[in-house]
């Protein structure tokens, strides 16, 4: 087997768990908010487009998903400090609470799945978590 079959099957488990996980936990928000509220969480407000660009989605579905989740209060749309025809994102303290709920419910839903791994395999996974982490962390530049 090769590395390109490991990075292959593991990208295959991951999609996998993301469809038990939508499926288990059946949450009807999309996994695009999710995303997005963990973007702000680990990368700060953004300008709506770099949002769109590290969210993987076109603009103006962003602006779309930005608009809904700030009307449920999970983000909030301010003005670029040194440019007002941009909007900046964040994710408000309830999108947070909300995230740390999210991410609860996710791992109640996917402990049945993994509760059979052995602590060497946990150790695997923690080493292979953190090693792709590192790796593969982008840090875009936060709103100016």
């Amino acid at each position: 087997m090769t590395r390109d079959d490991d990075l292959q099957r593991l990208i295959l488990a991951v999609h996998a768990l993301t469809r038990i996980a939508a499926i288990d936990t059946k949450n009807d928000a999309p996994g695009a908010q999710w995303r997005t509220l963990t973007l702000l969480r680990d990368h700060g407000p953004q300008r709506l487009g770099d949002l769109a660009t590290l969210s993987r989605v076109s603009q103006p579905g962003m602006t779309r998903l930005v608009r809904q989740m700030e009307d449920a209060g999970l983000v909030a749309r301010g003005i670029h400090p040194e440019d007002s025809r941009v909007s900046v994102v964040s994710a408000t303290d309830e999108g947070l609470q909300e995230l740390d709920r999210w991410f609860e419910v996710l791992s109640a839903a996917l402990t049945p799945h993994v509760a059979h791994l052995t602590d060497a395999q946990w150790e695997a996974l923690r080493v292979t978590a953190d090693a792709l982490g590192a790796r593969v962390r982008r840090q875009p530049e936060l709103a100016r």
